[in-house]
């Protein structure tokens, strides 16, 4: 098992979960963050960190959609440890719904 970033997270990036995770598993695009679901060791602390609930257990329903995008873009995009700012948008974007694909973006973010 493995947890899932979803759409949630676009345009906010919020990185509360980076912090606390114990393996690095998150990975950053411009837009979002993403989680390896190989790396990922089913620990579950970031789920509660995450101050929008874009983060999920891949046992919901909700998960299936996002785990091969969380999958591919996490070998394409650089690996984020520490905790950055969250977008400048994400107070206004926190509430949108159904984010993906329309603001997703596939390029990757800085990374550490």
């Amino acid at each position: 098992m493995t947890f899932v970033v979803t759409d949630v997270c676009i345009k906010c990036k919020y990185t509360d979960c980076v912090e606390v995770c114990p393996v690095d598993c998150f990975y950053e695009g411009e837009n979002m963050l993403v989680i390896h679901p190989d790396e990922c060791i089913d620990c579950g602390v970031c789920e509660p960190e995450c101050p929008i609930d874009a983060i999920i257990p891949d046992s919901d329903p909700k998960a299936a959609a996002f785990l091969e995008l969380n999958r591919d873009f996490s070998v394409k995009w650089p690996n984020l440890t520490r905790k950055k700012p969250a977008l400048p948008e994400a107070e206004e974007f926190k509430a949108v719904k159904d984010k993906y694909p329309a603001h997703f973006s596939e390029a990757p973010g800085d990374g550490d």
